[in-house]
């Protein structure tokens, strides 16, 4: 009696002790897999965003000869997992030229490259580049677009006021905004109403609360541009000019 007594106390001691072990080390094993599952991630997405620059650069060389001397980096690839970049309906990178030299300096013009992508356009296999359509803009098409954009959100109508509001700020979910004042409301819409513009022979132009549309008429697709990706955009478009005014504030 007095063995089993002393058994069961031993065993009731030692257990917890082995299951705490156990989960211990189920818990290590699990966490290790989640960190390979993200590390494999991060991975692939790196090696997209490299694919993807590689692809875009090539384009830029067949289509855009004049173009000798530039960087070319994504906007859209950091912080991104895979299952985001399979919902993204527009790829972004920025073009600065520069003159070559040792140490150059991105001082020269500045292009945005757009890769419009359809249904399809990751597989298992990485990316398809046969589902993205490509569209080149400076800063003058860029205003442009963003003029029109504002017109059909808002009801402003003077181009010229437009131009000189966003060249002096930016543009939020809610409107344009210069400093903290926001100097242009947008309409308040539902997510399914859409506000549309006939912008050019390529392209309309839908005004949604938290998105820019863009109808390609070629392909008869429908892609969206996120807020935040305008925000950069106009950012890089216009922060040389900023700076040279010590006009941040805001961004």
């Amino acid at each position: 009696m007095k063995k089993l007594l002393l058994f069961l106390i031993i065993t009731s001691y030692l257990l917890p002790n082995t299951l705490k072990a156990q989960n211990e080390g189920e818990i290590a094993v699990a966490a290790a897999g989640a960190l390979l599952t993200i590390g494999a991630g991060v991975a692939a997405v790196e090696q997209m965003k490299e694919r993807a620059e590689l692809t875009a650069t090539q384009w830029i060389l067949a289509n855009h000869p004049e173009l000798t001397s530039f960087s070319l980096t994504t906007l859209d690839f950091d912080g991104k997992r895979l299952k985001d970049l399979s919902a993204t309906s527009v790829i972004s990178f920025k073009i600065q030229e520069f003159k070559p030299t040792d140490n150059p300096v991105l001082d020269g013009k500045r292009q945005i490259l757009f890769g419009f992508t359809s249904h399809g356009w990751i597989t298992q296999y990485g990316i398809d580049f046969d589902k993205v359509d490509w569209f080149l803009i400076d800063q003058s098409e860029w205003m442009n677009m963003m003029t029109s954009y504002v017109k059909v959100a808002s009801t402003e109508t003077d181009d010229n006021s437009i131009k000189e509001k966003l060249k002096n700020g930016k543009v939020v979910n809610r409107g344009v905004k210069i400093n903290s004042k926001l100097v242009i409301p947008f309409f308040k819409l539902s997510g399914d109403m859409y506000v549309v513009t006939d912008y050019s022979d390529k392209l309309k132009l839908l005004y949604n609360e938290r998105s820019l549309g863009i109808y390609l008429k070629e392909t008869m697709s429908l892609v969206q541009i996120e807020r935040k990706n305008i925000i950069d955009i106009h950012y890089f478009f216009l922060n040389k000019a900023r700076a040279a005014h010590n006009n941040y504030a805001g961004w």
